[in-house]
């Protein structure tokens, strides 16, 4: 393995962990509606779990209302139990062929609450990122001791690792301080 397929390996695998990190920041609630909040909700459909933004189109009208039409109006039901089970905490208004999620403002509690619960999750995913730099230093370390690479050039690409490490790191600082903001905002 070269000196380039470590460093891509590493990036590509920092980059995953970095999106699915925005991703689950998209399914906490703020005091502001948004599709994120509702969209990967399973829905039971046919004997399938399937996404719910697979099943209905969801709409922002208001700050504080998601308003969700399902394509098919007989999935409602479905739709409706589904978003009971999840852990929104939103009770959905099924009236005709929409349901009308009404979000709650958040409590200065609450807000606090989640707030730490944001960190934890972006420390979670700088661990994660730390590990991925020590396989990829690890891997360059196999390497020069295979004498693939010269001693420089795994000094180097681990160099190269560390500002990956950092680039990323503060990719996921820059998304907890606006979901932060986010969630802080009245």
């Amino acid at each position: 393995m070269a000196m380039d397929d470590i460093l891509l390996d590493c990036e590509e695998r920092m980059e995953k962990a970095v999106d699915f990190f925005r991703k689950e920041m998209r399914q906490i609630r703020t005091g502001r509606a948004s599709a994120g909040l509702v969209e990967h909700i399973k829905v039971e459909y046919y004997g399938s779990p399937t996404e719910l933004r697979q099943l209905a189109s969801i709409a922002i009208p208001q700050p504080d209302l998601i308003v969700i039409k399902p394509f098919d109006p007989a999935s409602i039901k479905d739709i409706e139990k589904a978003l009971l089970a999840s852990e929104l905490g939103i009770t959905p208004d099924a009236s005709g062929k929409v349901i009308r999620l009404p979000v709650p403002s958040l409590s200065g509690q609450r807000r606090q609450q989640l707030a730490a619960q944001l960190k934890k999750m972006a420390e979670e995913t700088r661990v994660a990122l730390r590990s991925i730099r020590r396989d990829a230093n690890k891997a360059a370390e196999r390497e020069k001791k295979e004498s693939t690479l010269t001693e420089d050039e795994a000094e180097k690409t681990k160099q190269e690792i560390q500002k990956l490490t950092d680039n990323y790191g503060e990719k996921v600082n820059d998304v907890l301080e606006e979901k932060s903001k986010e969630v802080m905002e009245r």
